[in-house]
């Protein structure tokens, strides 16, 4: 078997996923035990690659065309796919050994996510901010002008200490106290009782990405609620992925 290829989009972090978007399918690789090679790729250089191995764009509220990563290129099926919910659909489908999606739940988890996700639109600016902050110097700025011109404000006016800081700390806190309710009403270690899911997946690479852009102490802010539990799950799932940073 040809090992699939991930593009994803490099930090000063480590060379492992920070985006969440890019770690739901390498996580979903890893614990399908698939080979797989990534092909890091600078924000600017995104839009030329893609277009050079034909993926598909997607688009911009105002309609304009939108290269983003991630996209999975499968030599073994000559199939080039867009966006994590369709790379993960297709690599279930493909590779259907270790499911991710117990019996007729694709549906359930698909809601699921789009709910969690919602969750964590209030404190965005704030971790927007903090991503910015890791990013090499070739993609800061990119990311930076997009990212300003999306929000229609000044990075600087994202999450300034105070107030806007406090309130987007409380919204976090609400969001991971939210999810933690859900999980508390299973039985097993995992959000479907026994039974590891993507619904797992989805948690904990939102999970690495606040520990991979948030400062050491914010961090330990997150890790300390309810007792460590949130250090667990990532912690957990991780080795459920096979993954080892």
């Amino acid at each position: 078997m040809l090992p699939l290829i991930l593009y994803d989009i490099p930090s000063n972090v480590d060379e492992i996923f920070w985006s969440p978007n890019t770690a739901r399918p390498g996580f979903v690789l890893g614990y399908k035990d698939l080979p797989f090679e990534t092909e890091w790729i600078e924000f600017p250089d995104i839009a030329g690659r893609m277009k050079e191995i034909e993926a598909a764009p997607g688009s911009w509220p105002n309609g304009g065309l939108l290269y983003t990563l991630p996209v999975l290129r499968d030599p073994n099926t000559g199939a080039i796919i867009t966006d994590s919910w369709d790379i993960v659909v297709y690599l279930e489908n493909t590779y259907p050994e270790k499911p991710i999606f117990p019996k007729d739940t694709k549906g359930l988890i698909r809601a699921y996510e789009t709910g969690y996700f919602s969750q964590f639109w209030p404190p965005i600016e704030f971790l927007v901010l903090r991503s910015a902050e890791i990013l090499r110097e070739c993609s800061e700025e990119h990311y930076i002008t997009t990212r300003e011109k999306y929000f229609d404000k000044k990075l600087a006016e994202f999450s300034p200490e105070g107030p806007v800081r406090d309130q987007h700390w409380s919204s976090l806190e609400k969001a991971f106290s939210t999810t933690m309710s859900w999980y508390d009403k299973t039985d097993g270690r995992w959000f479907m009782g026994s039974t590891f899911s993507y619904a797992d997946i989805i948690v904990a690479c939102q999970l690495n990405w606040l520990k991979k852009v948030l400062h050491d102490d914010e961090w330990r802010r997150i890790a300390a609620w309810r007792g460590g539990e949130w250090e667990e799950v990532l912690a957990d799932v991780r080795r459920k992925c096979n993954i080892v940073q």
